[in-house]
């Protein structure tokens, strides 16, 4: 059985559809058991083959070029970061009426974090900080830019437009104002840096309290990386922000973007995916109510 689609153009995937790929293409995996994965991740659909593998098939279109921007950078990324990222062991191409490239990596261990029930929130909060000066710290002269590379003020219209299908939902006026302050917030000063472009719980491993892996590098390129800290937002509790911003080393202007940034994609993310997507839609809400509520 397919999962509920999110996309109109969303292709149908399904095991036995996986099965006859990894027949034809890794035939020394085609003995290994497959399972579909629950997920909230809208991009890709995944299936755990055996215990040391997990296959990822876009679902749309539009999340194609991702799997040929992974399978080229996160090999340059994963020696430079301090904790686990996906290890592309396979690429698979169109066929068995699949039409696009598709990939097999290793199987990381690990949950995604309950955002209401961190175990050490301090601690992932550091362990986040070190993650995203880490990937600031890789060179960043040939990468390409990022999915969130423009400023915010080119999300205006799309904000704006998400805000009013939100009217029964949240306080528009309030939110408004926020988001008119973060759109006059300097951009960023200096030159383009690596950032992840979507930490979200959901890409985010935890094992025993502790960060274990960060997954799904389809948005990660260069530009302002004030984008990496929509994760003090979207995961963290008010009463480690500090310390994740510390530990970033994040300047005023640097901290009201990222907020900026937490906002846009959860006012967009909500109306879009409030009946497809529980998981995230509830995720947008928690957002907007945190930023609110500072």
């Amino acid at each position: 059985m397919c999962a509920l689609k999110m996309h109109a153009d969303e292709v149908d995937i399904d095991a036995p559809l996986v099965q006859r790929l990894i027949a034809r293409q890794f035939p020394e995996w085609a003995e290994l058991p497959l399972e579909r994965l629950e997920s909230a991740g809208t991009e890709n659909a995944m299936f755990r083959l055996g215990g040391e593998l997990v296959v990822r098939l876009p679902r749309h279109p539009g999340a194609v070029d991702a799997i040929e921007h992974e399978q080229r950078w996160l090999s340059l990324l994963g020696l430079r970061l301090p904790i686990a990222v996906p290890e592309p062991l396979g690429r698979g191409r169109a066929g068995e009426g699949f039409p696009w490239a598709w990939s097999v990596y290793g199987w990381l261990d690990g949950r995604n974090p309950d955002v209401d029930a961190l175990d050490s929130p301090e601690t992932l909060a550091k362990e986040l900080a070190d993650f995203v000066r880490a990937l600031r710290r890789v060179d960043a002269g040939d990468g390409p830019a990022h999915y969130r590379a423009k400023p915010l003020s080119a999300r205006d219209a799309s904000t704006r437009a998400a805000l009013a299908q939100l009217t029964d939902e949240v306080d528009t006026e309030a939110v408004t104002g926020l988001w008119e302050r973060a759109v006059r917030v300097p951009e960023h000063p200096g030159p383009p840096l690596w950032a992840h472009a979507d930490l979200s719980p959901g890409n985010v491993l935890v094992s025993e309290g502790r960060l274990s892996a960060v997954i799904d590098f389809g948005c990660t390129g260069v530009g302002d990386p004030a984008v990496d800290l929509i994760v003090a937002w979207n995961l963290l509790p008010a009463g480690v922000r500090d310390t994740f911003r510390e530990a970033v080393g994040a300047d005023d202007a640097e901290w009201a973007r990222g907020r900026g940034w937490a906002l846009s994609v959860s006012l967009i993310q909500l109306p879009y995916y409030r009946d497809t997507n529980p998981v995230l839609a509830a995720n947008s809400r928690h957002v907007i109510r945190e930023i609110l509520a500072e």
